[in-house]
């Protein structure tokens, strides 16, 4: 009898071997030791500010993360200096999230890895299949947000 294959169980497996292999990446000293999330959000966060404001619910967002995750990472990052959170004048509660000089240094370098690591993750791919794998990931994200 075959064993049953689920969707799930494949998707978290991925999960963990991209998150192992980025921490493994970015763990050299160069990038001060953080982890692939943390330089995924500041990839974020660069890339956003240059379209509008960044807040925390969007990095929620974003990622799939809860509140109380990303806040911990949040602090993280400010404490060693790579992000500022500054107050927005229409809502006190607001604070918008701003990659500091250092940050958009370490950034830059980042950036040429991960998109090494993309590359990579994706040679096996035709661009047919990867639109497809796309759409497929989407109806099952979707479904779970529901």
């Amino acid at each position: 009898m075959e064993e049953k294959r689920y969707i799930g169980y494949e998707i978290k497996s991925i999960s963990h071997l991209i998150r192992r292999k980025l921490d493994v990446t970015f763990s050299a000293p160069e990038y001060d030791g953080m982890t692939g999330v943390q330089h995924a959000i500041m990839g974020y966060i660069m890339c956003h500010t240059q379209k509008g404001e960044v807040f925390q619910r969007d990095i929620e967002k974003e990622f799939s993360l809860r509140r109380s995750t990303v806040t911990v990472m949040l602090q993280g990052l400010e404490q060693k200096g790579y992000i500022l959170r500054e107050p927005v004048s229409r809502d006190g509660r607001l604070k918008k999230i701003i990659l500091t000089e250092k940050a958009q240094k370490l950034q830059e370098r980042t950036q040429s890895e991960m998109e090494r690591f993309h590359q990579a993750l994706e040679e096996p791919l035709s661009e047919e299949e990867k639109e497809q794998l796309f759409f497929l990931l989407g109806k099952i994200k979707q479904n779970l947000i529901k």
